[in-house]
């Protein structure tokens, strides 16, 4: 039991799932009662309206049927409901309730129960306001210093506040410069009405300069006024206090004196009756509403603050008095006197729990028990801690931090991809230049073993790679069973993919006893489609560009057995060339050599080479499992083709940089569009037409230099994608090189994956080459430096376009430099120089000395230089098809 928790004096829960806010509650006499108690009254977004009357047995009770004195369904939401002198020829209260649309005003009339039933309340409609605009909040008082009668005024969302003279309606004005509503409050003393704009600032606005104001049904300007006629609605006095209020409030306990509270989301405001800052509190929490209240001590004021930590906080001025927790967050709060309790706090939730309390402790019968003191022996807890240390080390390296066993049991997913070509290609929309695009069948099978909820399959392949479907739903109400879905993969347009791998994963829900909602989970099952799909058998070319040499240590493999459904005939000599054909037109051709163990790939291309080269590795490697041969390795001792990959890298960002000067010259285009329209809108619109002076002639040649614009951004945006495929294929091979010729572990190629490839699509806000830069800037700072300097520097986390790719291409060839000089890959620290380590803070280039990029390029002119034909260890220039074959 908490001694500061607010003592639960009467509660009660207001309907089923429905909603309140701040101005849902008041507390007044608003049956006019003899005894001049409050009653309580509540509005929810619903259009219920309850009154009550609360008088508990003891304290602590809950809502009995009695202190229900009225309820009753308004069919409207209820925004505010306010107590007041509302209509004319009576100073009885009466109750004024707010609608969007609607202001209704009420007469509550109490009766005597009869035996158990209590008293109850009745609702008279004296008169209603339909509003011509969306109402969001009201204040009502003595406007212009009338006497005996509270006028009403309405503030719309659109800014407008609309007076209302009790039965009839007064005039409406705009508030200037309005964006957004905000808390609206009358002060009496002044005879003015504040609010707080969306420019965070408190603004007051005299009653008779709104009423002199220009009406709001003449809101244009007019020649009328122009001439002088009617006056414009200016401000009485501002005060910025750089942040949103959440209410504000007018306090005048005296008529010497008033003061204006403003409740902001960070900070509480006391200000003077002009504006003047009379004191200011800086909340350490988040609030959610206030009420000030007269003090018991001269000259201050007590104000009640509740905040999203269920707590309720008093202050007297900007001294904190008490602090009382609630049972919920509220979002009203009121005092008021109920059933001969004076100071009776009601707080309100938007949930609908109604809580009446009071301040004050209770005793704590909770008595802690005493502790058993002992002495600690620090050696066994020491040796303790490392073997719970170790425990925890080994599982992380065994399991890993989440339990697969238990993810995967859920649910098994397999693929089957189709050997054979679809009888009949589905293929649509193809931009190909063959006749025929074949496609072929994948088969995903998913079974449960446990009830799943909300089962979604979602494919992904390699652009330009095309599926006929890629999502699937699915739902495993009871445990084993078994969903399969069938779709078909193809090439769309008339470039090579990346890769010929896809992935399937399924997103899933697990239910437990604790959550029946489900437990997300993922599962990801990966495929390879046929080489088939996107290359054709052709003839072999004797020339090529761009050549490559792959070294082995076991004799060479006819090509014939390794790739079976590519050979164009089956004459003997030819089992050491064949010749491939990709859809989109490129040429590729594979020999074997007869006497060394040595296959090149050559084209035209340098991008073409990948797959090709990455498709011979992985047969020649199934070969020799197949064949029980386990120590098969390839290599690569040529040089690594740096002036190539560079070559592609220009060629993409150039592509970028032409993105952003068209979107530019479009940026500009348009607004020089929409200019010549407002022109010639104005006008037309004149009642003395002037001349067009060619405006229209000008809209017309804009209009198609804006379509000319527009047209090459998307043409560009296809050759960036385009460009982007081509640089990820080129990537990959570079990666499978340098891993061949350094022999890197597969932990360190995944390690120079990430670095090179970090992106699956490429935008102009985060593109390929910045990303590159800062990942391999981080590497070369971190296990590949070389000192300590290098590893103190401070990098910036901005990730901007560069100017050019002279930084990325030198840290390129400064990585494969330091991998040839013994440097090696790894996620943490301890393999780099035994100086002291710092990590990096962010990610920009790395700022060499002189000397070592003298010594970077000369060693690159050595290693990296631009060799058309790349071949390892060749004593001599021979031809493409008969160097291999010797």
């Amino acid at each position: 039991m908490s001694l500061f928790k607010a003592r639960d004096w009467w509660s009660t829960i207001l309907g089923d799932k429905e909603e309140f806010d701040q101005g849902c509650l008041c507390l007044a006499n608003v049956d006019n009662s003899g005894n001049g108690q409050d009653k309580i009254i509540v509005g929810s977004f619903m259009g219920y309206l309850r009154i009550f009357s609360p008088h508990p047995a003891k304290t602590g009770d809950g809502a009995q049927a009695e202190d229900l004195l009225l309820e009753v369904d308004l069919r409207d939401p209820v925004l505010q409901v306010e107590v007041g002198k509302f209509v004319s020829g009576t100073e009885m209260l009466h109750l004024a309730v707010l609608h969007s649309r609607k202001l209704c005003v009420y007469s509550v009339s109490g009766t005597l129960g009869n035996v158990e039933h209590g008293n109850q309340c009745q609702m008279k409609l004296m008169y209603e306001h339909n509003l011509q605009r969306t109402a969001c909040n009201m204040t009502y008082g003595s406007f212009g210093g009338v006497k005996g009668r509270d006028l009403i005024c309405i503030q719309s969302m659109d800014g407008m506040l609309m007076v209302f003279e009790q039965e009839s309606y007064a005039f409406g004005r705009f508030l200037p410069g309005f964006l957004l509503p905000g808390p609206l409050a009358y002060s009496s003393r002044t005879d003015s009405f504040l609010t707080v704009s969306s420019c965070q600032q408190v603004e007051s606005y005299k009653y008779q300069v709104l009423a002199f104001a220009t009406d709001a049904d003449k809101r244009q300007e007019t020649e009328q006024q122009k001439l002088g006629s009617g006056k414009r609605l200016v401000v009485d006095w501002t005060l910025n206090i750089g942040e949103q209020a959440l209410d504000i409030c007018i306090v005048s306990f005296n008529q010497s004196a008033s003061s204006v509270f403003v409740l902001g989301e960070r900070n509480f405001f006391c200000l003077k009756d002009n504006g003047q800052i009379r004191f200011m509190k800086k909340l350490d929490w988040s609030p959610s509403c206030f009420l000030p209240y007269c003090s018991v001590s001269e000259g201050t004021i007590n104000t009640l603050i509740g905040n999203h930590n269920n707590m309720l906080h008093i202050y007297q001025d900007v001294t904190l008095k008490w602090a009382t927790q609630l049972p919920h967050i509220p979002v009203a709060v009121r005092v008021g006197c109920l059933h001969d309790l004076k100071g009776v706090i009601v707080t309100l939730s938007d949930d609908g729990h109604l809580q009446c309390s009071y301040l004050g402790t209770d005793p704590s019968l909770f008595q802690a028990p005493n502790v058993q003191s002992r002495e600690l022996n620090y050696d066994e807890l020491d040796v303790e801690m490392k073997e719970l240390q170790k425990i925890i080390k080994d599982v992380n390296k065994s399991q890993g931090v989440w339990p697969m066993t238990e993810r995967e049991d859920d649910l098994n997913v397999s693929v089957v991809v189709s050997p054979n070509f679809d009888s009949v290609s589905q293929a649509t929309d193809v931009e190909v230049g063959t006749d025929l695009v074949p496609s072929v069948t994948v088969k995903v099978t998913l079974q449960n073993r446990v009830i799943l909820q909300k089962a979604k399959l979602s494919v992904y392949v390699q652009p330009p790679l095309e599926l006929t479907c890629d999502q699937f739903t699915f739902e495993f109400m009871t445990p084993d069973l078994t969903r399969t879905v069938s779709f078909s993969v193809y090439l769309k347009r008339s470039y090579t993919p990346s890769e010929l791998e896809g992935n399937a994963v399924v997103s899933y829900s697990r239910p437990t006893d604790r959550n029946p909602d489900g437990i997300p989970r993922v599962i990801q099952c990966k495929f390879r489609l046929p080489l088939k799909l996107i290359c054709l058998p052709g003839q072999p070319s004797k020339t090529a560009s761009h050549k490559i040499t792959i070294d082995t240590n076991k004799s060479p493999v006819s090509l014939l057995s390794l790739f079976p459904g590519f050979a164009s005939q089956s004459d003997d000599d030819q089992v050491n060339v064949m010749g491939f054909h990709f859809l989109g037109g490129a040429r590729i051709t594979v020999l074997a050599s007869k006497t060394s163990q040595r296959y090149r790939i050559q084209s035209e291309q340098f991008e073409d080479l990948w797959l090709i080269t990455n498709e011979l590795i992985l047969r020649l490697q199934e070969y020799f499992e197949k064949q029980g041969v386990k120590d098969f390795a390839c290599s690569f001792s040529g040089s690594i083709p740096l002036q190539e990959y560079f070559e592609l890298i220009d060629h993409h960002f150039e592509l970028r940089i032409n993105g952003e000067k068209l979107e530019e010259l479009l940026s500009e285009r348009a607004v020089q569009f929409r200019a010549i329209q407002r022109r010639l809108l104005a006008r037309f619109k004149d009642k003395t037409p002037a001349p067009l002076q060619h405006l229209d002639t000008l809209l017309d040649g804009t209009y198609k230099q804006v379509i000319a614009l527009a047209d090459a951004v998307e043409e560009n945006q296809g050759n960036l994608f385009q460009s982007f495929t081509r640089l990820k294929s080129a990537t990959h091979l570079v990666i499978l090189l340098i891993a061949l010729w350094q022999k890197l572990s597969a932990d360190q190629v995944a390690i120079l994956e990430a670095a090179f490839l970090p992106l699956q699509e490429d935008t102009q806000e985060l593109g390929w080459e910045e990303t590159v830069d800062a990942a391999i800037s981080h590497l070369l700072k971190t296990c590949l430096s070389k000192s300590s300097k290098e590893q103190a520097l401070n990098l910036n986390s901005q990730l901007n376009i560069p100017k050019d790719t002279s930084q990325l291409k030198k840290h390129i060839t400064l990585l494969c430099d330091r991998l040839s000089k013994g440097g090696r890959l790894c996620l943490s620290t301890d393999a780099a120089a035994p100086q002291t380590m710092v990590m990096p803070g962010g990610c920009t280039t790395i700022p060499e000395s002189d000397l070592e990029e003298r010594s970077v390029e000369q060693d690159s002119t050595e290693l990296f230089t631009n060799h058309r034909h790349l071949t390892a260890e060749t004593p001599r220039p021979v031809s493409p098809l008969q160097g291999v074959s010797e």
